[in-house]
């Protein structure tokens, strides 16, 4: 593993190109911790950050303090990192944990969600902090738990903080969060998400005499027409329409002279500010109720919400992030609440939180890789929110 810093660690700038490589190099799929957490920790020991492992369950997290606890003010990042699995290794073109730099893109698991973003803040805070020491304090929250159940990653860091009076006044979360060109976006909010699984109970019989069963098919996709085809609402100022996908229909019946006794399906709707997790769960099981006293066939829910819409509206905060981001990069981002969830919907119960982070168009796939020019521009960014906020 090489070394991040450069000849002399005490005065020469972090690097984040390497960086992010040497963290590539580290095979933290979740919910393992791979070594990267010990690189950070060590790294921003060096420089005189205040360094705790905060591991709950078994899951690996990171948090860093420069400055003193209870500082007047405080800016914090958040981020991540573990990685999903690389799936077939084989389907790569490059080593998945090689970090091999070719053709201006460096690639690998985890390049660009997010372990490029972790080396950005990581670097700019360092190299900030080294230069000119802010009146107030720098905190790092790092989870190995993103990209799993999300229990005991954010949350057991927050959770931590509060019980030992550590706070940050703001927070950046780090993620991709630009679709195609770097700059173009910020994410102020997140749509919430909810899952449901449906179980259509009926009873089982002969499919050539219908009258003596009741089909749990029949009303099941009856259900699923009816809340597939209602209109959630539509939209609000910063959050487009809420949507509602059927991912999955199951029966298990291989007879085709069979009416099966049970039938399942799963549901994911993502959300505006205009709905709750609780009103759409109502929602949710007043339809079940209904389709079950028209047909005789019962329902069961179970159903999850993995995060509720949050929204920081445009203030201090998205003007510092969004004048940093114009200042390194002459774009005006757009302001978004576009895509799935992240821990900012955790964050956010904490203090005001946006996100900004790289082009995201390989995070997930094989030869998942990052441009190596956007990773410098993105700490220049880092570094600028950081100077302005303290300034």
């Amino acid at each position: 593993m090489t070394d991040a810093r450069c000849d002399d660690p005490a005065t020469a700038p972090v690097d984040p190109v390497r960086l992010t490589a040497d963290l590539v190099r580290c095979p933290s799929v979740t919910p393992e911790e791979g070594g990267a957490l010990q690189l950070l920790s060590g790294l921003l020991t060096s420089a005189g950050f205040d360094c705790h492992r905060v591991d709950r369950n078994g899951t690996p997290n990171l948090f860093a303090r420069w400055g003193r606890a209870g500082a007047n003010r405080s800016f914090g990042f958040n981020g991540h990192t573990d990685v999903v699995p690389v799936g077939d290794a084989a389907a790569w073109s490059r080593d998945p944990f090689g970090a091999e730099i070719a053709d201006g893109w460096l690639w690998g698991r985890g390049a660009t969600d997010m372990k490029s973003g972790v080396a950005a803040f990581v670097a700019a805070a360092i190299d900030f902090v080294r230069a000119t020491p802010p009146d107030g304090a720098i905190i790092l929250t790092i989870t190995g738990d993103e990209e799993g159940p999300g229990r005991d990653g954010t949350l057991a860091l927050l959770d931590w903080m509060a019980a030992r009076g550590e706070a940050m006044s703001v927070c950046l979360v780090g993620e991709p969060t630009c679709p195609d060109t770097f700059g173009e976006m910020i994410k102020i909010g997140r749509r919430g998400s909810l899952t449901a699984t449906i179980e259509a109970r009926g009873v089982q019989g002969h499919s050539a005499y219908p009258q003596r069963a009741k089909n749990p098919l029949h009303a099941l996709v009856r259900y699923l027409d009816r809340i597939a085809s209602h209109p959630i609402d539509s939209g609000t100022a910063h959050f487009d329409a809420s949507t509602l996908a059927i991912t999955t229909i199951d029966t298990g019946n291989a007879a085709s002279n069979v009416i099966p006794a049970r039938a399942r399906a799963t549901v994911n709707i993502r959300f505006s500010d205009a709905q709750s997790g609780a009103g759409l769960e109502d929602w949710l099981r007043a339809e079940a109720a209904a389709v079950g006293a028209e047909t005789g066939v019962g329902f069961a829910l179970d159903v999850q919400v993995s995060g509720e819409s949050f929204l920081t509206p445009p203030g201090d905060l998205v003007r510092l992030v969004s004048g940093a981001v114009t200042a390194e990069t002459g774009v005006v981002p757009r302001l978004s609440t576009s895509g799935g969830t992240s821990d900012a919907r955790f964050v956010k119960d904490h203090c005001p939180v946006v996100e900004f982070g790289l082009v995201g168009r390989s995070m997930h796939e094989v030869d998942e890789r990052v441009a190596v020019a956007d990773i410098g521009r993105l700490k220049a960014v880092y570094t600028r929110i950081l100077r302005d906020y303290f300034a």
